[in-house]
């Protein structure tokens, strides 16, 4: 993660991404292994999923942790920066829904 000019900014580019805040929220209601992430998020593809996993954990939003058993077991939590931005995610999600509300539905 690197700094910006406004701190806005700086948290902006560290949770922008495809569905990187959703799987923060998803974090919060517990650890999660990789596939329970995958069946929780069905629009992104396994290989976005692992992108964004890598990039939250290099921002040290996320922990991996990696089980020595036979088959490999990983599982993801939240550091505690990931716990304490929850609340403005959180917020952010209330927004969205107001939007939405707001907006004229899709067409099929």
């Amino acid at each position: 993660m690197k700094k910006s000019y406004c701190p806005i900014d700086t948290f902006i580019n560290s949770i922008k991404g495809k569905r990187k805040g959703t799987i923060i929220l998803h974090l919060f209601q517990g650890n999660k292994r990789y596939g329970e992430l995958v069946k929780l998020i069905p629009d992104i593809s396994e290989r976005m999923m692992t992108k964004q996993l890598k990039e939250l954990e290099q921002d040290s939003l996320i922990n991996r942790t990696v089980f020595p058993e036979v088959p490999l077991r990983v599982e993801y939590s939240l550091t505690k920066m990931g716990q304490e931005i929850h609340p403005v995610l959180k917020g952010m999600y209330k927004a969205g829904l107001i939007f939405e509300n707001s907006l004229e539905p899709l067409e099929s």
